[in-house]
């Protein structure tokens, strides 16, 4: 389940803390990946997006968590944020191939 949310730059240490929190943890952010990006290098607003692929449970247990630092996107913006950092990764992932390639 791909999913993205917004943090104000008010509220992005805090919410931060909570993404770097207990890595180790099996529920862990650090363990499902997510990708946080600056609003600007997305060609969005000033505010900062956590774009998460995981599945349902972890989905939930992460509203949960950021719920008060941030907030889901939803509707043609969060297509559009999740369709700008795939494409960001499948380029990097093709250049890092093309370089041991």
């Amino acid at each position: 389940m791909k999913i993205v949310f917004e943090i104000s730059k008010e509220k992005f240490k805090d919410a931060k803390k909570i993404l770097e929190e207990n890595p180790y943890a099996e529920d862990s952010f650090a363990k499902a990946g997510y990708v946080l990006k600056e609003g600007k290098a997305l060609g969005e607003d000033e505010n900062y997006y956590v774009y998460l692929d995981a599945g349902e449970d972890f989905v939930k247990k992460a509203k949960e968590k950021l719920k008060d630092v941030a907030k889901a996107v939803e509707g043609e913006k969060s297509e559009r944020i999740i369709k700008k950092v795939e494409e960001e990764q499948n380029s990097a992932v093709s250049g890092f191939g093309s370089l041991f390639g």
